[in-house]
């Protein structure tokens, strides 16, 4: 007996067409089927979207997958998931079935071969850590993908990038804080200072997103502050967010050798556009550090700032060289989970209603200039021209694509 109900009927159909028709269907009934997956990569705890968020969705009419413990090292459970109105997914192969699939890390090569064609990825791109046949695997699923870490909002800005930024430059100065102290085996030295007694000095390299909250931390602690950036507009906008003066100087090599002799902490900001950061400091200049001196090397992700920076984990976080405890995580935002995935949410959750209010994601990238911005590959073509020109595959202009729509 046939039902009446067209959802139904709808829904009923679409269960008989192959993947690229379900796909399809899904998108023009605007509801999206959002599926999350536990992340795989080395030591990464956060997740794409938190329970309110998923809320949200399921309360405007879409449906959101989770795989099983995706929450759990950001300490939301399964039954958070369940009562915000998600399906609790067991096994990742049924997760990459879903619509929209919303990742942090970039997926792996296994999991790039459970995609299906026509699906939206959003995810980080981090083509430094990629292996060579990355783009082409994405390429031949005919996916369009998104790089979070390249889209930007109305003001032309990048909303998660600042966001995940100003989560590094926070807690870049509480873990130099913890590793002047002597519960780390530091010196002994509070990081600020008091009534009486010298503040402690610290300098900041990169005058960005990292580079702003951290001197906003260490001013917070009563610590002095020395801001180095190549931009001065980058510098005088520092300042006048701040609504203080304070020492602020291009990047010059005996400018900052100076600073870096009396110097309790160093922390390394500078974001690169593409490929490699330049490496400021010296191992000369780091051997002149004050034995017991810290450096935070937040830009060790994409090689970092200092010349004897190399990568360490959340398991052994730091080194001494010369005297000097190096703490190089690249993912510092992991080590605050929780608070990293709420504002993921904050950013993610939005972008996914509009995808469905607009009736599919080309709709909304007709419209939406600064989403386009994120987009590196669109229904298997690559768009990104710097991806393009590094691993010589042919690329088309993204603009021109969606006008032929």
């Amino acid at each position: 007996m046939s039902s009446d109900d067209p959802v139904k009927n709808l829904s009923q159909e679409a269960s008989r067409q192959p993947q690229e028709q379900l796909l399809a269907v899904k998108e023009d009934s605007r509801k999206l089927y959002i599926g999350i997956p536990r992340e795989i990569s080395f030591q990464e705890n956060r997740v794409a979207l938190a329970p309110e968020a998923v809320a949200l969705l399921t309360n405007n009419g879409h449906e959101v997958w989770v795989e099983m413990d995706a929450g759990k090292a950001s300490n939301f459970s399964d039954r958070d998931y369940s009562e915000a109105g998600a399906k609790i997914v067991e096994s990742k192969e049924e997760i990459y079935k879903a619509q929209v699939i919303l990742k942090v890390e970039p997926p792996s090569m296994d999991e790039i071969n459970l995609m299906q064609r026509k699906q939206l990825l959003v995810s980080a791109l981090q083509l430094s850590i990629q292996p060579e046949n990355f783009l082409k695997n994405l390429m031949n699923k005919r996916v369009t993908a998104i790089a979070w870490d390249y889209f930007m909002d109305a003001e032309g800005n990048l909303p998660i990038v600042n966001a995940m930024g100003e989560i590094g430059g926070n807690t870049a100065v509480l873990i130099a804080a913890e590793y002047l102290s002597n519960y780390n085996n530091g010196v002994g030295t509070m990081l600020g200072g008091i009534t009486g007694v010298k503040p402690s000095e610290v300098i900041i390299i990169g005058a960005g997103s990292v580079g702003e909250y951290a001197t906003r931390a260490a001013l917070g602690l009563g610590a002095t502050v020395k801001v180095f950036d190549n931009s001065t507009y980058k510098l005088r906008r520092l300042q006048n967010s701040l609504g203080q003066r304070l020492f602020t100087s291009t990047l010059q090599p005996k400018v900052i050798a100076n600073a870096l002799k009396t110097a309790d902490v160093a922390i390394g900001a500078i974001r690169a556009p593409h490929g490699r950061t330049p490496c400021v400091v010296s191992e000369e200049m780091v051997s002149a550090m004050k034995k017991g001196s810290v450096i935070v090397d937040v830009s060790i992700d994409q090689g970092g700032v200092f010349g004897t920076s190399e990568v360490t984990n959340h398991d052994y976080p730091v080194f001494t060289k010369h005297g000097v405890i190096h703490y190089c995580v690249p993912n510092i935002a992991s080590r605050v989970s929780r608070t990293a995935s709420y504002a993921l949410s904050n950013i993610f959750a939005p972008i996914l209603l509009s995808i469905g209010e607009e009736g599919g994601v080309d709709a909304l990238l007709k419209k939406n200039r600064g989403l386009r911005k994120g987009v590196y590959i669109y229904n298997g073509t690559l768009t990104n021209e710097f991806l393009g020109e590094s691993y010589g595959i042919p690329y088309k202009d993204l603009d021109l694509l969606m006008s032929a729509l």
